[in-house]
């Protein structure tokens, strides 16, 4: 449990949430999230230990959602995988924030990615599904209300899995967080966001306390954590 940031502090402003923020330092901040992704959201782990393991049948076309794609970077790095280990794979990916989808406009990208400007909402509304749904620092933006709304509608929206990989708020993921970044990633918002987002992050016990009882919590090292949901009972 941390002590220095016993409480959670929804309330800590992200500089790129305001939509008067500075466009070319938002935009150095999408192209430098590939390297912080790269490092510590451990989508890697995510993929060999969840949703490869669900893809048995190499065969048909799988489909995945991911939720709030910021630069786009992890959508480009799941069908990179896919394609490497042989797997069809039509990826999704939405965002709310319409400067997000300006920006990847001006990315390199394979057929079997699509973005999209959209939200979970109009998505359940369309009667949209996906074989698994994915989301990237995404639940410690939300008030509870959103968060439980968010996950209603993953629910509806998954076939397979949903997995909702966040920060786990720690006093020493926040002093390693300030320090290592401190030489590195001038010019974006990467180190005053990231920080603040760790102090709006969850604990262990307070993701598992907020939600739902039909999802499990599961620690991802280091300092990571994943709500599931899976609608394949025992896996």
């Amino acid at each position: 449990m941390p002590l220095f940031l016993a409480e959670r502090d929804p309330g800590a402003a992200e500089a790129m949430d305001d939509p008067d923020c500075d466009r070319r330092t938002l935009y150095n901040t999408y192209r430098q999230f590939r390297y912080v992704n790269a490092a510590l959201s451990r989508t890697r782990s995510v993929w060999r230990r969840w949703l490869e393991p669900a893809m048995r049948d190499r065969s048909r076309t799988y489909s995945l959602l991911d939720i709030g794609f910021g630069g786009g970077d992890i959508p480009l790095k799941l069908a990179e995988w896919a394609a490497k280990d042989g797997y069809k794979l039509q990826i999704t990916g939405i965002d709310t924030d319409a400067r997000a989808i300006e920006y990847v406009r001006g990315l390199r990208r394979p057929e079997n990615v699509i973005f999209r400007h959209a939200s979970t909402t109009e998505l359940v509304r369309n009667g949209e599904r996906y074989d698994f749904v994915l989301s990237n620092h995404l639940l410690h933006h939300l008030t509870t209300d959103e968060l439980a709304v968010l996950l209603r509608e993953v629910v509806q929206l998954s076939r397979r899995q949903a997995l909702m990989v966040d920060l786990q708020r720690s006093d020493i993921a926040y002093a390693l967080f300030s320090v290592l970044t401190l030489p590195f990633f001038r010019g974006s918002y990467i180190r005053i966001d990231g920080l603040a987002s760790l102090r709006r992050s969850y604990t262990f016990d307070e993701l598992r306390r907020t939600a739902p009882a039909e999802w499990s919590v599961q620690r991802l090292f280091p300092f990571r954590q994943v709500l599931r949901y899976s609608h394949e009972r025992g896996r």
